[in-house]
C-alpha cells in the first residue's frame, strides 16, 4: 500500500506561486510514474501534470504549460508541482498519484494511489 500526503497548498494572488509537494510512503517510489490532477468545484477531476518514474518525461496539460514545473526526488520520495504565474482558474484542490507501471499517464483510472489533496486558491 503507498500513501501519499500533499502539502504546500494555501491562498494566493493572481500572478502569484506556490509550490505543491507529494511524500509518498514507499520503498520504491523510483518505479512509480506521478501525477499532478486538480478538481474544482462542479469540475471533473483533469490532469495537470505528470513525471515518469525516471524523471526525464514530464507531460503537461496544454493550460499549464509554461506556468508548471513537475519534478521529483527519488531520495526523499517526494514529488513536486512548482506553480507560477497563477490565474483565478487554477483555483482547486490538488491531488497527487502514483502510477504502478511507472508512466506519466493523463487517464486518471490508470494511477493506483491517490492523496488527499490540498487546496488552492488564487484570488483575482
Amino acid at each position: 500500500q503507498v500513501q501519499l500526503v500533499e502539502s504546500g497548498g494555501g491562498l494566493v494572488q493572481a500572478g502569484g506561486s506556490l509550490r505543491l509537494s507529494c511524500a509518498a510512503s514507499v520503498r520504491t517510489f523510483s518505479t512509480y510514474g506521478m501525477g499532478w490532477f486538480r478538481q474544482a468545484p462542479g469540475k471533473e477531476r483533469e490532469f495537470v501534470a505528470g513525471i515518469r518514474r525516471s524523471g526525464g518525461s514530464t507531460n503537461y496539460a496544454d493550460s499549464v504549460k509554461g506556468r508548471f514545473t513537475i519534478s521529483r526526488d527519488n531520495a526523499k520520495n517526494t514529488v513536486y508541482l512548482q506553480m507560477n504565474s497563477l490565474k483565478a482558474e487554477d483555483t482547486a484542490v490538488y491531488y497527487c498519484a502514483a502510477d504502478q507501471s511507472g508512466a506519466a499517464t493523463t487517464i486518471i483510472r490508470l494511477y493506483d494511489y491517490w492523496g488527499q489533496g490540498t487546496q488552492v486558491t488564487v484570488s483575482s
